[in-house]
């Protein structure tokens, strides 16, 4: 058993040090964002501090997409946003998953961590702050923590006997247990304790929880995921095990090394330590100082209890500010199928961004799983959805437009965009739409901001088909003269697409400005208030046409009903094939 985890291990973690085919890729507003933002609302955003146990999988890819999707955005709102995400270090799995591997744990935490940074490097991830929970300062918050609830009497030490499950990290209550006492979560039987551990008494704070759900139902979003914490609460709240005595990796209890805290007892202090600068004092109310509460904790629905109730409840234990809104998203599926390695049906998010890049990969997660539902992926709908939108819509539009220009302009607008839109029904509807996609962007449906910004791209299609600027320009006299204004027009439609699509797909964006004749500097400064009609101008030379977004095209684009009637399982399948333009690549990691 060691030898095949240390296996799929090694396969896995090999994918890290392939490179990518070049692309011109860069971390878009990297760290130094911050420097400018001194007088600017704050905007704290998470995701789960992930588990190092194995290699990120593309249920942690898709979380930590969305999140940069909604920092990116909340930046081009003006917001200094401080995006914190990282990896969750201690505990019983990470000790047995390094020592199954043949690793001492924290050998095997630098791997998987580092790991966890080239997946988000590879994906355009721009984080602010990485945070893992063996770094010295986050334990220096965590102890202060735990004496701080301590202090107000909220730990005590007792005997615990109970089911729990080893994946989960918890003691189960029996009437949440599938048959065989499998644990509902991970399909495995949970296993009979008895612990001499330290508590924490949660239903000490059963009422006040339910008065923070009843006087701000925004708290937990979506809405039916504030109902099941409802039901929780109101079933009655128990006090939990915050300590391990058979686990010694891990922080230990001030004033008892026999004792390693709880792995969530540790790990929820990662969205404060975090805040802390290396040259700062490590101390909690420094932390705090810099930036808590959290607007967002952004994860997953499976996680929703530790960040709903038990969280919140230890932060009045300390005295500290709840975060504002807690989001629990669905999970993704394949084929319509739960995925699992012991199903065969994992999909890798290394080998996913390496076959078809970043922006498709974060386009179609975005723009095709309504953000908090449960989404699925297959790699025919996958490939549809990219071209069509991506290289269709957006792309060929741009690319036949700036021919067109180049044919018959020099490439170079005629006039300004405000002066070419008077009196055209295009600018108020795009105008329209661009409020419907801060809208949506706004209250976190990222799929309809996506769908939003791809009208947009339809409307400026359906303006290039009525209006024929090819057929105007062979009359010439007047009506070339109306065809060069037309070109403009569609121009700045595709200027505000790339502002608009910036948060879900960066890299299509910059393309997209710079072929448009802006800089990558004027790129890097742009505010959602460059959405407004108006940007081109008189004389502006465009560069270049070249594709944005190449279009995937499979060996096998349709196959045949023979190949529709072999097994499930044969290898003989249809391949995507990725035209990918090489350019050079330079990423910043915050």
């Amino acid at each position: 058993m060691a030898a095949r985890l240390n296996t799929s291990l090694q396969n896995t973690l090999s994918l890290f040090s392939k490179k990518l085919p070049s692309s011109p890729r860069r971390a878009l507003y990297c760290t130094s964002s911050l420097e400018s933002h001194e007088n600017a609302e704050t905007f704290v955003l998470t995701t789960p501090l992930y588990y190092v146990n194995a290699p990120p999988h593309m249920g942690s890819a898709y979380t930590t997409i969305a999140a940069d999707s909604i920092a990116r955005f909340q930046r081009l709102l003006g917001k200094k946003v401080i995006f914190i995400t990282g990896t969750d270090e201690h505990g019983e799995k990470i000790a047995t998953s390094a020592a199954a591997n043949g690793r001492n744990p924290s050998e095997h935490c630098d791997l998987i961590s580092q790991s966890y940074r080239t997946l988000w490097k590879e994906l355009d991830i721009a984080y602010d702050k990485f945070v893992r929970t063996t770094d010295p300062n986050h334990e220096a918050i965590v102890k202060e923590f735990y004496e701080r609830v301590f202090a107000n009497g909220d730990i005590y030490r007792a005997d615990y006997e109970g089911l729990y499950c080893v994946n989960c990290e918890e003691y189960k209550d029996e009437k949440e247990l599938l048959e065989n006492n499998c644990c509902p979560v991970h399909q495995m039987p949970c296993v009979a304790r008895k612990e001499d551990n330290y508590f924490f008494a949660l239903s000490k704070y059963q009422k006040p929880l339910e008065e923070v759900l009843s006087q701000n139902p925004r708290f937990v979003q979506p809405a039916y995921r504030l109902n099941e914490v409802q039901t929780w609460i109101k079933s009655g709240l128990r006090d939990f095990s915050i300590s391990r005595a058979l686990v010694d990796w891990g922080i230990p209890v001030p004033n008892d090394d026999k004792q390693t805290i709880y792995v969530w007892f540790d790990a929820l202090l990662g969205y404060i330590s975090a805040l802390t600068e290396d040259n700062e004092q490590q101390n909690l109310d420094t932390a705090v100082s810099l930036g808590w509460p959290a607007s967002l904790h952004l994860i997953g629905k499976d996680i929703l209890r530790f960040h709903a109730v038990y969280w919140p409840a230890m932060l009045m234990s300390a005295g500290l500010n709840l975060p504002k809104m807690v989001f629990g998203h669905g999970f993704l599926t394949k084929d319509g199928m739960k995925m699992g390695k012991s199903l065969g049906n994992t999909l890798e998010p290394f080998e996913l961004v390496q076959k078809f890049g970043p922006d498709a990969v974060r386009y179609f997660f975005i723009r095709e799983v309504e953000f908090g539902n449960d989404g699925d992926y297959s790699e025919d709908r996958f490939i549809k959805i990219v071209n069509a939108h991506l290289a269709n819509t957006i792309g060929n539009l741009l690319n036949r437009t700036l021919g067109l220009l180049k044919k018959n302009c020099e490439s170079t607008l005629v006039v300004d965009s405000t002066v070419a839109a008077e009196g055209v029904p295009l600018k108020d509807t795009v105008e329209k739409l661009v409020e419907k996609a801060r809208t949506n962007y706004e209250s976190l449906s990222l799929s309809t901001a996506c769908e939003a910004v791809l009208e947009i791209g339809n409307a400026g299609n359906a303006y290039m088909d009525q209006r024929a600027p090819w057929m105007l320009f062979k009359q010439g006299g007047v009506s070339a003269e109306a065809a060069a204004k037309d070109l403009v027009i569609i121009l700045e439609v595709m200027r505000i697409i790339a502002v608009a699509l910036s948060p879900i797909a960066p890299c299509l964006s910059l393309k997209i400005y710079s072929q448009l004749g802006f800089s990558n500097d004027q790129f890097n400064s742009i505010t959602w208030d460059d959405t407004k009609w108006g940007e081109l101008k008189e004389g502006q030379v465009m560069a270049q046409a070249s594709p944005v977004f190449v279009r995937i095209e499979l060996e096998a684009a349709e196959k045949d009903e023979e190949e529709k009637k072999k097994p499930k399982d044969s290898k003989k399948k249809g391949k995507a094939k990725v035209k990918v333009e090489q350019q050079p690549q330079t990423v910043t990691e915050a």
